[in-house]
């Protein structure tokens, strides 16, 4: 299986990526701060560039591309720190109507794994439509028709919590099957996420162990230094090979276990995420620690997407079951 993106994955993902520097650069992130994450006019310009329609047929309005292109588009709004309820809305695509256009804003919440205590529900107040997965199917609940408590101080800034002790009954759109290939993707788009916020904590790094000196030159000339940025390529190249194999694997389910290598993804980059986020911290030094350095943005969005269709024990359990039925 080739993992070299093709000619026309590279430009998508360079203009994707030139895109998102061109309209959200980090000076705009205090702004988005006080939207609580969610801008309408950047939802809108991310639904023009098919983020949510990406692999929608293109007789039903959207682009028919594979996971293959969508973990690329994924890893460059990672790198990005782009918030929202990005994944859910993309999985919408189809299932809810607006979702692919950016009319109707999905978000949602995973109950099919152990049951979170509280229910905790991302961007609520920002959401026209919540979907609940469940052992027994998909649900689609009317967001305000649900009893919060919001939290005044959540982890990441850009990403604003409600606690829930219940949910409302919603409508049942989806069987077990369905709620559990949503998952599944689910989990697939964010370990493409993932391996943006790797690349992008790397890049941090190194451009600040580029231009920091200490002792009359760069601290990236210093054997430490380079060792730690070394592990965090490492780190970055191993996540990238999880994402891209669990992309190619949901192309082409015939090749291997799909479920195998989407836990896989999950767990790789997941693990990379928080690592080089934290490596990154400590590149900086004392900086590291400040809110004015973007890294901590890095370390607080890995710990969001961590818990996000399935943690890594998880996934690893999930694993272990494989591999035991496998003798």
């Amino acid at each position: 299986m080739d993992f070299q993106p093709t000619e026309d994955q590279k430009a998508l993902r360079e203009g994707v990526r030139s895109f998102l520097e061109g309209q959200v650069p980090f000076d705009r992130f205090p702004a988005l701060e006080k939207s609580k994450g969610f801008d309408a006019s950047l939802w809108g310009e991310l639904a023009e560039m098919g983020v949510f329609a990406l692999r929608l047929a293109e007789d039903e309005g959207g682009i028919g591309l594979g996971f293959a292109d969508a973990i690329i588009v994924f890893a460059e709004l990672g790198r990005r720190l782009i918030p929202g309820p990005i994944a859910w809305s993309h999985l919408a695509a189809g299932l809810i109507d607006g979702a692919a256009t950016g009319e109707v804003v999905v978000g949602g919440v995973d109950l099919i794994g152990p049951r979170p205590d509280p229910i905790v529900l991302e961007h609520l107040d920002s959401l026209d439509v919540l979907l609940v997965l469940r052992p027994e199917g998909i649900e689609r609940v009317n967001p305000r028709d649900i009893e919060a408590t919001e939290i005044e101080t959540p982890l990441d800034s850009l990403t604003p919590v409600h606690h829930a002790l219940t949910l409302p009954a919603g409508e049942m759109i989806g069987d077990a099957a369905a709620a559990a290939q949503m998952r599944l993707e689910g989990a697939a788009l964010v370990s493409g996420i993932q391996l943006g916020l790797a690349e992008g904590a790397l890049e941090l790094a190194n451009a600040y162990a580029k231009e920091r000196q200490q002792f009359g030159r760069p601290i990236g000339g210093f054997q430490a230094v380079k060792h730690l940025l070394a592990e965090m390529f490492v780190k970055q190249e191993a996540a990238r090979a999880g994402a891209y194999n669990a992309a190619a694997t949901l192309d082409a389910p015939e090749v291997a276990n799909v479920q195998r290598a989407v836990s896989s993804a999950k767990i790789t980059a997941g693990e990379s995420a928080i690592r080089n986020a934290r490596t990154g911290i400590q590149v900086h030094g004392g900086m590291g620690f400040t809110w004015e350095v973007l890294a901590h943005y890095y370390l607080k969005r890995a710990w969001v997407c961590e818990n996000l269709f399935g943690t890594q024990d998880e996934h690893a359990e999930k694993i272990a079951e494989i591999l035991e039925t496998l003798g």
